[in-house]
């Protein structure tokens, strides 16, 4: 099978590689700890909140308590990709790599 030669392939960039396991799990983890402190500083706030008489504000934190899970746990599955967001201007690197063949 011949090679379609009239494109150039693609060089591959170490920018858009993953991370390693270790590092995202890590990361996961962190967000997910984040989420679920802020949880519950909702929920002790709402207590306070309730306890010092702010009638509007203990169900609005208890409304946080109550959904704060869901987004911890949505946070944790997220994958972290990283794209290509830029190119490269790669004209002179082109002529030099074929001045050189």
């Amino acid at each position: 099978m011949a090679r379609d030669r009239s494109h150039p392939p693609e060089a591959v960039r170490i920018t858009t590689a993953a991370a390693n396991r270790a590092d995202d799990i890590a990361t996961r983890q962190r967000r997910y700890l984040m989420s679920m402190s802020l949880r519950s500083l909702c929920f002790v706030g709402a207590i306070v909140a309730a306890l010092a008489g702010v009638d509007w504000l203990w169900p609005i934190l208890i409304a946080g308590a109550l959904i704060l899970p869901y987004v911890a746990v949505v946070m944790a599955n997220a994958v972290t990709t990283r794209t290509d967001t830029f190119d490269l201007a790669d004209t002179a690197y082109r002529r030099e790599i074929e001045g050189h063949r």
